[in-house]
């Protein structure tokens, strides 16, 4: 390619860029005035349904080049700058920065949000029912290692509801500023060395694994103290400017953890959505069947089942449900009126749109 034809292509991606801007500004000064829309109606700026919405129209339009995923993530952040336009929105997370509901916070609400680590889930919980955050995001399940058990506990007694759910595929790394023979301890959380067990055996047999409250406060660590290594993800890497020594150690491919968004105020239906609640069943032989067979009745596919005991009486337990499709739906609607007529606790946490089954890296 010459100099001249590249001088050519250039000036034509000039001339687009002049036009995108042109066209970015327009759409933002929509959503400026849908926003005064919303404050009128005391409505929520943040709308999954009218999200989920835009991502399904772009990408029925896309032609490629650009992928499905380069397009959810570029118009993750318009939208997160012209929310920001509408209502700047505090989001609380599991601190500290650099931590996977970090990353799972970013790639949902986008760099324009603020947003303020936790130490805990509880905290998360407590400080978006006290309203100092607008909305909340805690893990929920890893398809290594389970559900977690601290974030079911909090919603029986929590009147929050979960608006939206966030998929990331987790690649944990090896970080270290010394090589791997000079490495000496490993620091990270006790799920993640779960995780990377094998390969830490076959990799670095006899070092001294130490656990810590994050994957981020291991890569602080591992950057400040001699011969030490980190198991965390590339943000943290990058954070805290820890080299990378081997990519992707876990064990089993494709590990991924879901996230919830949690805030006062429920989602909207948008044709593919999922719906949980929590139950608890009456004393009795044959209860639980009895409680789930309305969704069989119904056609109404579970997708999870997770029990775990109430702590108010022994023996009996509290059972949380993921189902597909909207508590508001007549069918869902009555198979849920079932469940509720047989049951001695109820609570539908949330009806929301399902997150896209896809991968990529933790952003």
């Amino acid at each position: 390619m010459s100099k001249s034809d590249l001088q050519r292509l250039r000036k034509k991606i000039d001339a687009l860029d002049l036009r995108l801007v042109e066209l970015l500004n327009k759409r933002t000064s929509l959503a400026v005035a849908i926003g005064k829309v919303k404050a009128r109606a005391q409505a929520p700026v943040f709308t999954p349904a009218r999200e989920a919405e835009v991502f399904r129209n772009i990408a029925a339009c896309n032609k490629g080049p650009l992928s499905a995923q380069a397009l959810r993530a570029i118009y993750t952040e318009i939208m997160s700058a012209t929310r920001v336009l509408q209502k700047p929105l505090r989001v609380a997370y599991l601190g500290p920065k650099a931590t996977f509901t970090h990353q799972a916070s970013l790639k949902k609400f986008g760099q324009q949000a603020e947003y303020a680590g936790q130490d805990t889930i509880t905290d998360i919980f407590s400080t978006v029912e006290r309203g100092t955050c607008d909305y909340g995001v805690v893990p929920v399940e890893n398809s290594i290692e389970g559900a977690v058990n601290h974030t079911l506990d909090m919603f029986v007694d929590s009147d929050l509801k979960i608006c939206a759910e966030i998929m990331l595929e987790i690649s944990q790394h090896l970080l270290s500023r010394v090589s791997r023979a000079s490495i000496r301890r490993v620091y990270s959380k006790a799920e993640v060395f779960g995780q990377c067990r094998l390969w830490l055996e076959s990799n670095l047999p006899g070092r001294e694994l130490v656990e810590t409250s994050s994957t981020s406060r291991a890569a602080e660590i591992a950057a400040a103290e001699k011969n030490a290594a980190a198991i965390a993800g590339s943000l943290a890497a990058l954070l805290y400017g820890v080299p990378v020594l081997a990519e992707s150690i876990q064990d089993i491919p494709h590990n991924r953890t879901r996230f919830l968004v949690i805030g006062k105020t429920a989602a909207g239906r948008t044709g593919r959505d999922k719906t949980s609640v929590i139950f608890s069943a009456k004393d009795r032989a044959g209860a639980l069947h009895d409680m789930l067979a309305p969704f069989k009745k119904d056609r109404i596919n579970l997708t999870k089942i997770e029990s775990r005991p109430s702590k108010k009486k022994a023996w009996q337990y509290y059972f949380f449900v993921d189902m597909e499709g909207h508590a508001t739906e007549p069918r869902v609607k009555r198979a849920l009126a079932d469940l509720e007529h047989a049951c001695s606790f109820f609570k539908v946490i949330g009806a929301y749109p399902q997150s896209p089954a896809e991968g990529g890296e933790n952003v």
